[in-house]
């Protein structure tokens, strides 16, 4: 990997040493471009965004469409970018390590792996079979030498496991001594589910997920998070915004919504306001 890579993977780690930062998550190339012309550090991908614009659901991209989206926005800004890799993309863990090892190549600084595939047919990977998943990417970022980090992601407490939060506890604390970098359970709305994450991580750096306003920057920091991801939440917003517009020239005829438009101008000051490559 060349230099700027290597450059925006130390960044990447040295934001993770202490304090606590925003990591935006944009769905494309413009919204990645807006979002560094903000002074964002770091951005991450999402893996519902991306499939909403392409018209699919959450889960329903291959890997291949996954690593060619981090590769363009790896390549859209100067920013360290963390790759939303949902399960793994594999079968087995030597197919999840050759999936990681190709998502290092496509320019990630971060990568998440998780718990809980896709395939209704399989849910929860039990939490051996999560852990060897785990090892398998752990072992692959190792052998390309790239420090990268990698983030372990329990979906118990999101998505329903009969285990809860307990779940999730015991399996990121099973995580941390695998050598993931950061802890993630999406699904935290309560200071004391915050602490109780932070409090099994120890050492190691907490993300939470903020999907609504139920938390601010400083009251997690303050719960000794390290980072603050968003999900597909933005990506939702823009949608919400879409939709509201759409439904009321559908139904009514009415073009009231158009008003919150962002104006041209500004959209595309932002897009160039950073001197990136500014046209792919």
């Amino acid at each position: 990997m060349d230099a700027e890579f290597a450059d925006r993977r130390a960044r990447f780690a040295a934001l993770h040493e202490a304090g606590c930062f925003v990591i935006p998550n944009p769905w494309d190339v413009g919204s990645a471009r807006a979002l560094a012309a903000l002074g964002f550090e770091a951005l991450a991908t999402t893996s519902a965004g991306m499939a909403l614009s392409a018209g699919r659901p959450d889960g329903a991209t291959t890997r291949d469409e996954a690593l060619r989206h981090v590769a363009t926005l790896a390549r859209a800004t100067s920013l360290p970018l963390n790759a939303d890799f949902e399960d793994g993309f594999g079968a087995s863990a030597e197919e999840v390590g050759e999936s990681v090892r190709a998502c290092v190549v496509a320019g990630a600084s971060g990568l998440s792996i998780e718990d809980w595939s896709s395939d209704p047919a399989i849910g929860f990977h039990a939490r051996d079979v999560a852990v060897r998943r785990l090892r398998a990417a752990r072992a692959a970022i190792d052998f390309c030498g790239e420090r990268v980090l990698l983030v372990a992601r329990s979906e118990a407490f999101l998505n329903g496991h009969p285990g809860g939060l307990g779940e999730a506890l015991a399996r990121v604390e099973r995580f941390a001594s695998e050598g993931a970098d950061v802890l993630y359970v999406p699904g935290l709305s309560t200071d004391e589910d915050v602490r109780a994450v932070v409090r099994v991580a120890g050492r190691t750096p907490v993300n939470v997920l903020v999907n609504r306003p139920n938390f601010t920057v400083a009251r997690l920091a303050d719960l000794g998070v390290r980072r603050i991801s968003v999900g597909a939440a933005m990506a939702r917003a823009a949608w919400g915004g879409f939709l509201r517009a759409a439904r009321e020239i559908a139904a009514e005829g009415r073009f009231d919504a158009l008003a919150d438009a962002a104006a041209y101008g500004d959209v595309v000051s932002l897009l160039t306001k950073t001197g990136e490559r500014r046209w792919p």
